[in-house]
């Protein structure tokens, strides 16, 4: 094999690891400068898109006309803005266990736990009026030891925990598997009566933007949309997903279990073409049920949370115990909210976990250390998201087992950036039943990462997605499979080696460029942000990139 082969890995993620310092207690604020430049004497570009000099970027269609979509528009406010440090209005001590506001001091009595102080300020910042962003305020935990017994939770918009970094430490004591810290709305996406109008082109490609419907005179121009896609006997059957090999606990999948919904806004209305922010990451086709769109609400979602600057850690009683802390972070029924500099220890499954009802979320700079818990399935996933828009940057795993992962049924575009893991126990990549498109862009890890059919794993996790590209990525090895139907997956610029998947005789992925150094853009989700944001401009600036270091 030309270039690095699987040897040479444990050097490679050295150096990249070594980027990341520092990762772990005492540290504060892991992660590093990202460069975008291209070092070598050889600069290559896919044969996907075309980059140039002035960062534009040239999509290169296939024979249905798919192209590479959008990634720039996940995370916190679509990566439009900087994740805000909204200003302090409660301050907890746990030196006195007391909470301190503008206008008055009240002490807590001795008997009260800190997870009381800390649920009471989170209740009472929850109680103030918003100001015109939308912000309560933050609350902030000063530097210190916190016993958890059970869980804290944030259930209002505007309202952020913040810590002081490492030296703020909060603990998941005692029994029972939970979210140390959850965060959530209430209640789900409601339909808009009488909304529904299908969508009439043939074949929708991924990476579009737009399509025709029966009649778009319903719709202007900031509607929040569904775009539906059915789930058909026809497809399940395409997928060869009714015959997944039987063994105990088998599920063949079943058509009504894969109705998609893709959240989106419209931007333009022109005759019956509607256009939307986030492109399409898998083709709708009338073969297969076509599409339509709808109006929807979700009230009960929240908006402008963030947990941030803390480091968390679960009691837990051997290395295989799993009655102890579970999550460090949850979000779900939340959009445009951020987990960033929270570093999680001995949490059974995850260091953040977003749920599907989580949107536009960023989680960066985060740590998931030393896991403990059986290394079986169902455990040790380290950065988990099953919502749709999220952004993953920054971040590191030791001793996980899924260390940046979706789940089942992902309505993407969603981005995992710059993350590495060491001392893995499984793989990277989707896990299971259908993710769409999901970014990996510049993961290093000392393990594999794969896309694939996992068959009969699990209960029949089957095919775990489409439309799953890994740019720059850097592994021991990786499987890249494409299904047999609905779009394709990619390898792009792998350092490390590759190898045919847990199954034989599946379609190959589109590999380019393995183990060749070189590639521009080195990071295709900063080349998409740049030339989304800063149209013109030569590659190499760093503004975007301050959208991330924030």
């Amino acid at each position: 094999m030309p270039g690095r082969s699987a040897k040479n890995i444990p050097l490679l993620l050295a150096a990249v690891l070594l980027s990341f310092q520092p990762l772990v207690p005492p540290a504060g604020r892991p992660g590093r400068q990202r460069s975008d430049a291209t070092s070598g004497p050889k600069v290559w570009q896919s044969k996907l898109l075309h980059v140039d000099k002035d960062g534009k970027l040239q999509y290169i269609p296939d024979e249905k006309g798919n192209i590479l979509p959008d990634f720039s528009r996940v995370g916190y406010e679509q990566g439009d803005q900087p994740v805000p440090d909204l200003p302090v209005v409660k301050t907890v001590s746990p030196s006195e266990v007391k909470t301190v506001s503008p206008s008055a001091v009240k002490t807590v009595s001795p008997s009260e736990d800190a997870q009381q102080a800390i649920q009471s300020a989170i209740d009472e910042v929850s109680a103030r009026t918003p100001d015109g962003n939308g912000f309560r305020g933050a609350i902030l935990l000063k530097k210190g030891l916190y016993t958890i017994p059970g869980a804290l939770h944030i259930r209002a918009s505007g309202v952020v925990l913040r810590g002081e970094g490492n030296e703020t430490k909060l603990v998941a004591a005692g029994k029972g598997q939970r979210a140390l810290i959850d965060v959530s709305g209430s209640g789900g996406i409601e339909e808009e009566a009488h909304s529904h109008v299908p969508i009439i082109d043939d074949y929708v490609p991924a990476g579009a933007t737009s399509f025709k419907v029966q009649a778009a005179e319903g719709f202007r121009v900031g509607d929040r949309i569904i775009v539906f896609r059915p789930g058909t006997d026809a497809w399940i059957r395409d997928l060869k997903m009714d015959v997944i090999e039987e063994r105990q606990g088998t599920k063949q999948w079943q058509a009504h279990e894969f109705d998609f919904r893709f959240e989106r806004t419209v931007t333009a209305v022109r005759g019956n073409t509607i256009f939307i922010d986030n492109p399409m990451v898998m083709p709708l086709e009338k073969k297969y049920g076509g599409g339509e769109i709808f109006k929807y609400r979700f009230d009960g979602r929240i908006t402008q949370v963030g947990v941030e600057r803390l480091y968390c850690e679960s009691e837990y009683a051997s290395d295989t115990a799993e009655d102890h802390g579970w999550d460090a972070v949850s979000f779900n029924k939340v959009e445009n909210g951020w987990v960033r500099e929270v570093t999680s220890r001995y949490f059974g499954y995850s260091c953040v976990n977003l749920g599907s009802l989580a949107r536009n979320i960023s989680v960066l700079r985060c740590s998931c250390l030393d896991a403990k818990s059986q290394i079986t399935g169902g455990r040790r996933y380290s950065f988990c998201n099953t919502g749709q828009m999220n952004f993953f940057a920054d971040c590191h795993a030791t001793e996980g087992r899924h260390d940046y992962v979706t789940g089942a049924r992902v309505c993407g575009p969603n981005v995992f950036y710059h993350c590495s893991a060491e001392r893995t126990h499984a793989d990277i990549g989707p896990h299971h039943r259908w993710a769409m498109g999901t970014l990996y862009d510049n993961i290093a890890t000392d393990g594999e990462i794969n896309i694939q059919d996992r068959g009969n794993w699990g209960s029949g996790h089957g095919w775990s997605g489409v439309w799953q590209i890994l740019w720059n990525c850097t592994a021991k090895r990786a499987a890249v499979q494409s299904p047999w139907v609905s779009g394709r997956n990619y390898c792009i610029g792998l350092k490390g080696d590759k190898y045919e998947g847990r199954l034989k005789g599946r379609p190959d992925g589109e590999w380019e460029g393995q183990n060749q150094d070189g590639l521009a853009p080195a990071s295709l989700y900063l080349a998409q942000l740049k030339a989304r944001t800063s149209p013109g401009k030569p590659p190499g600036d760093q503004e975007n990139k301050q959208l991330i270091n924030k």
